[in-house]
């Protein structure tokens, strides 16, 4: 059970710095993929 738990911790400790990484990099999939022709 406290493989489990370490587990977890670490698959959602991983989530949050990579998204908050990316974030900070401006590699959103909305910055990725939005162009001029897409709809406002």
């Amino acid at each position: 059970m406290k493989a489990f738990i370490a587990g977890t911790l670490a698959a959602v400790l991983i989530a949050v710095v990579a998204a908050v990484t990316l974030d900070a990099l401006g590699l959103t999939s909305q910055s990725m993929y939005s162009t001029a022709n897409v709809r406002q």
